[in-house]
């Protein structure tokens, strides 16, 4: 099976602030007799499946800014995109939602099923048809503009900033040499496409953390923390991200129609800018209580830049 790519450090239920657990129970009218924490993701928040005397269940989400400054942004807007998406079988529905200011805290619909498999072709196959089909339905809802959506145009660029700096950039930095002066372009390229129209919403952070499976084998997608506006192929690209190691990512974007147009250089571009992005933070970034990300950016940045070796014949990262 499929582990979890991002495991943090999660704070448990119990020490969630009484005021935000009595808003828990009176929300769901009866109370939390039974959690079961997950594990899954990088928030140090909780991210608990309650149940309630009542046989009510749900999965709750809360974090504060002491746990870490960033993550109630997160939150928040994950919360305005539920609210604007509404109901549909492809995500868990938001039942409410808690704000004080400090503490930020969602009551989701629970899903009580397993995360797929991406080693199984059929399952990972789902996945993929979802992903398109989600694709499909999001163009469908609106999210208005005042819901702060990651800006991909932004991304892109920042990345491209990683990529044509990379001379001059830590030299523990863990990138193969051959890619500090980007002798292929990726970093114009990915300017170039940051410069047009981004109008597509995009989840942005599907991998197998943020999926489950249904008994009958439909995908439901959650965690909405990083929901985006990008190019028609950004999605269907990280639903792949969990095999980019094989020669399988690169001919199941044929499969893709938004990844065929985009074309295989954008694909490219893309692995080699993350990658580079995150070889360099995980050797600058200073973390608030996140003590397995630093980990985490090391392994996804050698992956991807390891596959940008295979892609292009270049010597992989574990040479440099």
């Amino acid at each position: 099976m499929t582990a979890p790519r991002a495991v943090g450090v999660r704070l448990p239920y119990d020490g969630v602030p009484p005021p935000v657990r009595a808003w828990v129970e009176r929300t769901l009218g009866s109370p939390v007799v039974d959690v079961a924490e997950q594990v899954g993701g990088m928030s140090p928040g909780c991210a608990t499946r309650l149940t309630c005397a009542d046989g009510t269940k749900a999965f709750v989400k809360a974090v504060g800014a002491a746990l870490n400054p960033d993550t109630p942004a997160l939150f928040r807007r994950e919360i305005g995109v539920l609210e604007h998406l509404g109901e549909h079988e492809l995500w868990a529905r938001l039942l409410a939602s808690y704000d004080d200011g400090d503490w930020v805290a969602l009551l989701i619909e629970d899903v009580e099923e397993r995360h797929p498999d991406f080693t199984d072709d059929a399952e990972l196959g789902a996945v993929l048809e979802g992903t398109d089909r989600l694709s499909e339905v999001l163009q469908q809802r609106d999210v208005p503009a005042d819901v702060p959506l990651v800006d991909l145009r932004s991304v892109f660029r920042t990345w491209a900033d990683s990529l044509s700096t990379l001379a001059d950039a830590p030299a523990e930095a863990p990138v193969p040499e051959w890619l500090r002066d980007d002798p292929h372009g990726w970093a114009e390229t990915l300017r170039e496409h940051a410069g047009r129209p981004m109008c597509h919403v995009a989840h942005w952070d599907i991998r197998v953390d943020n999926l489950l499976r249904r008994p009958g084998g439909q995908i439901v997608f959650v965690d909405w923390g990083a929901a985006a506006r990008g190019p028609a192929w950004a999605d269907p690209l990280l639903a792949r991200l969990e095999r980019m190691d094989e020669p399988w990512f690169d001919e199941s974007i044929a499969s893709s129609p938004a990844l065929t147009a985009a074309g295989d250089d954008v694909v490219t571009a893309f692995l080699a800018g993350i990658g580079a992005h995150l070889a360099v933070r995980s050797v600058t970034a200073v973390d608030v209580n996140l003590p397995t990300l630093n980990d985490f950016r090391i392994r996804q940045s050698r992956r991807m830049l390891d596959a940008v070796s295979r892609r292009t014949g270049r010597p992989p990262t574990a040479g440099a």
